[in-house]
């Protein structure tokens, strides 16, 4: 299932039934648990763990150095969960020692062609990352995101569950989960209605997280003021609790 003329380090863990195809390198530090496919030159180097059913397309750079000028050659990691799709030419970079070391991706994310993601992000699971799409380090992306082509993430972001940006959006506060935005600055526009009803999402806490979009953007409220109404409606509509502690816990502002 290894190409012959893929090189692949004695060190490296590569389950059973794992696919490398033609040219690809795989670093001495990798391990790659069993379904996974790697096309052809592909690099996999760095302290890297990917799981199961991944499919890694051609040229991608998966575990190199960060792109941080203070990175010194320290043992940092890259993990990426099962069932990924990552597209061609992707870069997927290691964590520093100035944050927790490690770079996570988590699982089902749909990753299409010149995505970046840098050192230190974590991003959750069944996002969608249109062509490059580009994460600065130390972003957070939460379960369910969608950001379209050519969006930038500012480094510290983080871009909430369930939310949407549009195409050349760019991203320089804080998205607050189920929001929708584009531009540069992002700009909101209204929730993401149609992705949360295709996830299940109730009439009633659709409705709720309506409420809440208008309590924090059109109201005229304070934020602290806003936050605090979403909080008290979050006790009889549970799906606004992560909506409030969200807001609560920004550090570098919210889109507004």
């Amino acid at each position: 299932m290894i190409h012959q003329t893929a090189i692949v380090h004695p060190g490296a863990r590569l389950a059973e039934g794992v696919q490398v195809g033609a040219y690809s390198v795989i670093g001495e530090h990798v391990e790659i648990a069993e379904g996974t496919t790697v096309g052809p030159h592909v690099v996999i180097e760095g302290h890297t763990r990917i799981g199961r059913n991944n499919r890694i397309f051609q040229f991608c750079s998966i575990g190199s150095e960060p792109q941080d000028k203070k990175y010194a050659g320290e043992p940092t990691r890259l993990e990426i969960g099962d069932g990924n799709t990552i597209r061609e030419f992707c870069s997927f970079s290691t964590g520093t020692a100035q944050d927790a070391g490690v770079t996570r991706v988590g699982n089902d994310n749909w990753i299409m062609a010149y995505v970046h993601v840098a050192h230190d992000c974590v991003v959750g699971d069944h996002t969608i990352f249109a062509n490059n799409a580009t994460l600065a380090g130390h972003v957070t992306v939460g379960d369910w995101a969608i950001l379209g082509g050519f969006t930038g993430v500012h480094q510290f972001v983080r871009v909430g569950a369930h939310s949407f940006c549009g195409v050349g959006t760019v991203l320089l506060q804080d998205l607050p989960p189920f929001v929708t935005v584009s531009g540069n600055p992002a700009s909101p526009h209204g929730i993401n209605s149609e992705g949360l009803k295709r996830r299940g999402f109730s009439s009633a806490g659709l409705a709720a997280i309506k409420r809440a979009y208008k309590t924090l953007y059109r109201s005229g409220l304070t934020l602290d003021e806003a936050r605090r109404q979403i909080a008290e409606a979050a006790v009889s509509a549970p799906e606004l609790q992560q909506f409030s502690d969200f807001i609560a816990d920004s550090g570098r502002g919210i889109v507004r």
